[in-house]
């Protein structure tokens, strides 16, 4: 089974939280990355996600010590919306 990695970047103009966070996040942009896993059929291969992770801090703060935060696509996706509304 072949797995991939994909990178993105997201990006927040306000505080935000998500489930399992102790504390709300500043806004700026944040890596995200979505694991994958190849789902392979007779004439074609597909993909299925497994984890997703956000990477913490944000990309332009500094920090001694950066974390990957396993997270829920779709609890991202809400967070995303709502900060668009705001």
């Amino acid at each position: 089974m072949t797995s991939r990695t994909t990178p993105t970047v997201v990006r927040f103009k306000s505080a935000f939280s998500l489930p399992g966070f102790d504390a709300p996040q500043p806004p700026g942009e944040y890596r995200v990355d979505h694991d994958e896993e190849s789902l392979e059929g007779a004439s074609l291969i597909a993909w299925r996600r497994v984890t997703t992770f956000i990477h913490l801090p944000a990309i332009s703060a500094s920090g001694a010590t950066h974390q990957m935060v396993p997270i829920e696509p779709a609890s991202l996706e809400a967070a995303l919306e709502q900060d668009q509304r705001q």
